[in-house]
Protein backbone atom coordinates (compact mmCIF):
# COMPACT_ATOMS: atom_id res chain seq x y z
CA UNK A 1 0.00 0.00 0.00
CA UNK A 2 2.78 2.35 0.72
CA UNK A 3 4.24 1.71 -2.45
CA UNK A 4 0.88 2.53 -4.29
CA UNK A 5 0.73 5.96 -2.14
CA UNK A 6 4.36 6.74 -3.12
CA UNK A 7 3.89 6.12 -7.21
CA UNK A 8 0.88 8.34 -6.82
CA UNK A 9 2.76 11.07 -5.28
CA UNK A 10 5.52 10.37 -8.10
CA UNK A 11 3.36 10.61 -10.75
CA UNK A 12 1.52 13.87 -9.18
CA UNK A 13 5.38 15.38 -9.15
CA UNK A 14 6.45 14.62 -12.65
CA UNK A 15 2.61 14.96 -14.62
CA UNK A 16 0.85 17.69 -12.78
CA UNK A 17 3.13 19.75 -10.75
CA UNK A 18 5.69 21.22 -13.25
CA UNK A 19 2.63 22.68 -15.07
CA UNK A 20 1.80 24.24 -11.48
CA UNK A 21 3.40 28.16 -10.29
CA UNK A 22 5.21 27.33 -7.45
CA UNK A 23 2.91 28.20 -3.94
CA UNK A 24 3.83 26.27 -1.15
CA UNK A 25 4.37 28.14 1.52
CA UNK A 26 6.87 25.41 3.50
CA UNK A 27 10.06 23.70 2.68
CA UNK A 28 10.14 20.93 2.45
CA UNK A 29 7.15 21.10 -0.22
CA UNK A 30 3.72 19.36 0.76
CA UNK A 31 4.37 16.90 -1.61
CA UNK A 32 7.89 16.35 -0.77
CA UNK A 33 6.71 16.31 3.38
CA UNK A 34 4.08 13.47 2.41
CA UNK A 35 6.47 11.39 0.65
CA UNK A 36 8.77 11.71 3.71
CA UNK A 37 5.87 11.13 6.14
CA UNK A 38 4.48 8.05 4.16
CA UNK A 39 8.38 6.76 4.24
CA UNK A 40 9.02 7.30 8.20
CA UNK A 41 5.22 7.12 9.22
CA UNK A 42 3.44 4.43 6.99
CA UNK A 43 0.35 4.72 5.20
CA UNK A 44 -2.00 5.47 8.03
CA UNK A 45 -0.16 8.22 10.03
CA UNK A 46 1.60 9.26 6.67
CA UNK A 47 -1.45 10.34 5.24
CA UNK A 48 -2.94 11.96 8.03
CA UNK A 49 0.39 14.02 8.50
CA UNK A 50 0.37 15.13 4.94
CA UNK A 51 -3.13 16.24 4.89
CA UNK A 52 -3.00 18.35 8.06
CA UNK A 53 -0.36 19.97 6.11
CA UNK A 54 -1.99 20.48 3.07
CA UNK A 55 -4.55 22.08 5.15
CA UNK A 56 -2.48 24.64 6.40
CA UNK A 57 -1.28 25.58 2.96
CA UNK A 58 -3.45 28.74 2.74
CA UNK A 59 -3.00 32.34 2.98
CA UNK A 60 -3.63 33.00 6.72
CA UNK A 61 -0.55 30.40 7.52
CA UNK A 62 2.98 32.29 7.53
CA UNK A 63 4.70 28.55 6.09
CA UNK A 64 8.31 28.37 6.75
CA UNK A 65 10.51 25.37 7.29
CA UNK A 66 8.27 22.50 8.54
CA UNK A 67 10.27 18.78 8.65
CA UNK A 68 8.59 16.02 8.74
CA UNK A 69 9.05 14.80 12.76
Amino acid sequence: MRFLVADILGIYKVMVSPFLAPACRFEPTCSEYARQALEKHGVIRGSWMALKRILRCQPFCEGGHDPVQ
